[in-house]
């Protein structure tokens, strides 16, 4: 009984190594582990070969990377093999299966070895190629100048405009160099607590000084000449809002004097529309100034908005002042209607104040007219799009200034012919009604402009044109052109560069001769690496200088285009 198992675990092992021996090597004939097969009745018994095995690892042959071949147990190909007998079903299957082993045996097993670089595992934290410039090294780890002049210099593609290239510094070696100088780094990291103080006390005393001399300037008086942010309110939209407050501002005082002398409510809500005017317009001023001020670290983008901002408040204010006290002083004047006075007064006043109020209009009328046309747009465009958010201010205001005063004149006309007071009130009411739409339309404008609104698709359109005209672009997707106010647009795209393009822009630059005598002398896959990783880098610093090249050319082809931003798929 247990040689009988022994010898079927023995088949079994057989025809288990028979079994992944066949899977692992695919031919193009069957597999013929098996000599012969018989039925009896429903069950079928198969026969293992015990041969094959052996045969088949007579004939495998291994190619290395370098192409020589080796025989696997070439030694045993000549040993010749004891015949077994096999019982016979057939000698028509006997045959076929003689010259299917025969046709096997002259096929060997190839088995091809693939040279792969090694992965190089560079951890979570990996700066050992990382490029610093010299104004960080001083700073973050508190270097001198001169300790510099000892370290290996870099020289980089600059990302500014004025520059072509600039001197870099390993961080590597910087680095090592902190340490050599301060000897550890707990005594860096001292020093640099201790210039962090250093700075700390430099700008409270910066800030101390700063307040002294201002001080010193207003009680001694300021000898300086004009600066630029005064300069902004001798010409163009400055110019304008200036105007404008000292023409409201007088308008307010005559308008009060005469209310006071009638009790008109008219005349009360034309003199708070000229006092909200006149306050709207000092917002505006101070708005333009805010605008003027240089990027800081804080505000990377400028301060361009800031103009937004103050004519959405203006807007606001004209809705609560304006609209809100001339609505409740005709509401009152219904309730409570009392007789009027002469109007004589009032008509003069009117009078002077629709002349004024027209000069006004027609300066900020000019102005807009000769901004739109440098802008390429109509007169509705400009106003609607809110180009110029302070001169829209003071033409909206100063369009609804003389419909006012026409509205309250005529309401007054109507008082005293007919003696009836609710004409005055409803004359009050008008006026409100009138500043209420115009600060609904500053405020919608506005808003949408501190959104962030698409510029003209025409414009948009033509941008994309010129990126997929260039050959180094392949597709360009997710455009973005963001109007950030005052004519300066941000434009956003992810580009899909075409690599053959980019590497034959730095193949055209290289000397071809010398670039294949490099190719011809690496033999070992070291060389191979050094050579693909010196060119790859390369290469991706002329990806970098055709990025620079494209924003450049979407900056001349629109000037209102100021920041660029494309990401590289």
């Amino acid at each position: 009984m247990l040689p009988a198992l022994a010898a079927q675990r023995r088949g079994c092992r057989s025809l288990y190594r028979l079994y992944v021996r066949c899977q692992a090597a695919p031919l193009r004939h069957a597999c013929h582990g098996w000599q012969a097969s018989m039925k009896s009745g429903s069950l079928s018994y198969i026969i293992p070969c015990n041969r094959l095995p052996v045969q088949l690892m007579s004939q495998v042959r291994v190619y290395t990377s370098n192409g020589q071949k080796k025989d696997l147990g070439s030694q045993d190909t000549n040993v010749s093999m004891p015949e077994e007998t096999v019982p016979k079903v057939g000698t028509g299957q006997d045959a076929n299966s003689v010259g299917q082993k025969q046709s096997f045996l002259k096929e060997p097993i190839q088995v091809k070895v693939k040279a792969v670089l090694k992965k190089r595992e560079y951890g979570p934290k990996y700066t050992q190629n990382n490029f610093i410039t010299g104004v960080r090294a001083i700073n973050e780890f508190c270097l001198k100048s001169s300790d510099l002049d000892q370290l290996r210099k870099i020289k980089r593609r600059s990302p500014h405009d004025d520059t072509e290239t600039f001197t870099v510094y390993l961080r590597s070696d910087v680095e090592a160099k902190s340490l050599e100088v301060w000897g550890s780094p707990e005594a860096l990291a001292r020093e640099r607590k201790r210039r962090k103080e250093a700075e700390i006390e430099y700008r409270e005393n910066l800030f101390r000084n700063q307040r002294l001399l201002k001080e010193y300037k207003e009680f001694f008086g300021n000898t300086k000449p004009r600066s630029s942010t005064a300069a902004m309110f001798l010409k163009g939209p400055g110019k304008v809002v200036m105007v404008a407050i000292c023409i409201n501002g007088l308008n307010f005082f005559f308008k009060l004097l005469a209310w006071v002398y009638t009790g008109s409510a008219s005349m009360f809500s034309e003199a708070i529309h000229s006092l909200a005017d006149t306050c709207n317009q000092a917002l505006l001023a101070l708005g333009i100034s805010q605008s003027a001020r240089t990027p800081d670290p804080s505000h990377p983008y400028g301060f361009t908005n800031m103009r937004y901002i103050a004519s959405l408040i203006s807007g606001v204010g004209i809705f609560m002042m304006g609209a809100g006290l001339s609505w409740y002083h005709g509401i009152m004047g219904l309730l409570h209607p009392h007789p009027i006075e002469s109007l004589l007064w009032a008509y003069c006043i009117l009078a002077g104040s629709l002349v004024s109020e027209g000069a006004t209009l027609l300066v900020a009328i000019n102005e807009i007219r000769r901004s739109a046309r440098a802008k390429g747009l109509s007169f509705y465009q400009y106003v609607v799009q809110s180009r110029d958010p302070s001169t829209n201010v003071v033409l909206l205001e100063d369009a609804a200034a003389v419909l006012s005063v026409a509205v309250a004149a005529t309401c007054m006309g109507l008082t005293s012919l007919t003696g009836n007071p609710y004409y005055d009130s409803l004359g009050s009411l008008g006026v409100g009604t009138l500043l209420g739409t115009v600060s609904a339309f500053l405020i919608y404008t506005n808003t949408e402009a501190l959104l962030g609104r698409s510029i003209q698709p025409e414009q948009l359109q033509g941008l994309t044109e010129l990126l997929e005209s260039d050959p180094v672009v392949r597709a360009i997707h997710d455009v973005k052109a963001t109007d950030m106010g005052m004519s300066k647009v941000r434009f956003k795209a992810e580009v899909d560069f075409d690599g053959r393009v980019v590497t034959r822009s730095y193949l055209e630059k290289q000397d071809i001769e010398q670039l294949l005598q490099e190719i011809q002398q690496v033999k070992t896959l070291e060389e191979l690496e050094a050579f693909m990783l010196k060119h790859g880098e390369n290469i991706i610093d002329t990806l970098g200088a055709e990025v620079d090249r494209l924003e450049k050319d979407l900056k001349q082809r629109n000037p209102d285009v100021r920041h660029v931003d494309l990401e590289i798929l």
